[in-house]
């Protein structure tokens, strides 16, 4: 491959940061022909189309999005070289991308991504996305995440190069507001038979667990809603509108968050956590430092 021609690296970099190459014309001061004219030459350096056109816009190709991360680290070093040769501080924080598995709930999420986040900035910088595990997992082999929060480890079918590390396991509470909960709280667990249930989405973990528990208590709960996401099922709680179950370890901040009353707790059903890495070891400060307070707080 060619050496890259980093002037025409950062005339794609702006391209990218700004959308188009019309709005890129006014930060580089060129013509869209010149623009063109050097991505075009860059694509064929590297070999690969960088952007594809969706309607009036372009959008980044697979490859373009892996070329742009790395041009943002080049250019944010580069600022840094002219800031330390200014006698301006140089310091900069560690990137920290993290996802989390949208079948997490997002209070428990914030529970294992607070040890790190009390690293952040100036020794951290803390970038935390959402989404299906499976996308997650793609961005984590190319290195675009550090760690992928999870209520499931890596599955065998998914040929990646990804180790799941057990950060622990909490047991479930059974929450509702204060009617429900007073009134499914005598004779617990067997008054959850026939209670009206806010159910998670069908690839929960959870959900799976509490179902399996259900099966052999002979309890029989009557679902109200089926709600892949973990926020909008907690808010329809908050409202009165079936029970739900969550884990043990995040019952402090349910309580506090959304008001909601504990019915009882299921020690005996779990929940598991998992950090997923591309390496075997942790290297980077933050997910030792999450899996450190994760021996701390959950059940092992």
């Amino acid at each position: 491959m060619p050496a890259i021609n980093y002037q025409h690296l950062q005339y794609f970099w702006v391209v990218a940061r700004e959308g188009s190459i019309a709005k890129a014309t006014k930060v580089l001061g060129l013509t869209q022909p010149t623009i063109s004219v050097q991505i075009h030459a860059l694509e064929r350096a590297l070999g690969e189309q960088l952007f594809a056109r969706r309607g009036r816009n372009l959008v980044l190709t697979d490859v373009g999005q892996t070329v742009h991360r790395y041009a943002e680290e080049i250019f944010a070093l580069g600022k840094e070289l002219s800031d330390a040769l200014d006698g301006r501080p140089s310091g900069r924080p560690l990137r920290f991308a993290v996802g989390v598995s949208d079948s997490l709930p997002k209070l428990t999420a914030f529970k294992l991504l607070q040890p790190a986040l009390t690293l952040a900035a100036p020794a951290l910088h803390v970038i935390v996305r959402t989404d299906k595990v499976e996308r997650l997992l793609g961005d984590l082999s190319i290195h675009a995440l550090d760690l992928v929060l999870s209520d499931t480890p890596v599955a065998p079918t998914l040929k990646l190069r990804a180790f799941s590390h057990l950060l622990g396991e909490s047991g479930v509470t059974i929450f509702g507001t204060e009617a429900l909960a007073r009134k499914h709280r005598r004779g617990f667990p067997k008054s959850l038979d026939g209670a009206p249930f806010l159910l998670h989405g069908e690839t929960s973990a959870l959900r799976r667990s509490f179902e399996q528990w259900c099966t052999t208590q002979g309890i029989r709960p009557v679902a109200v809603a089926e709600i892949e996401d973990v926020a909008i099922l907690q808010v329809f709680g908050q409202e009165g509108l079936g029970l739900f179950a969550a884990p043990t370890v995040a019952e402090p901040f349910l309580r506090r968050q959304y008001g909601v009353h504990v019915v009882g707790r299921l020690p005996q059903v779990k929940e598991r956590f998992f950090a997923i890495s591309a390496d075997r070891k942790y290297q980077h400060p933050g997910i030792v430092a999450i899996s450190d307070a994760a021996r701390e707080t959950l059940d092992h």
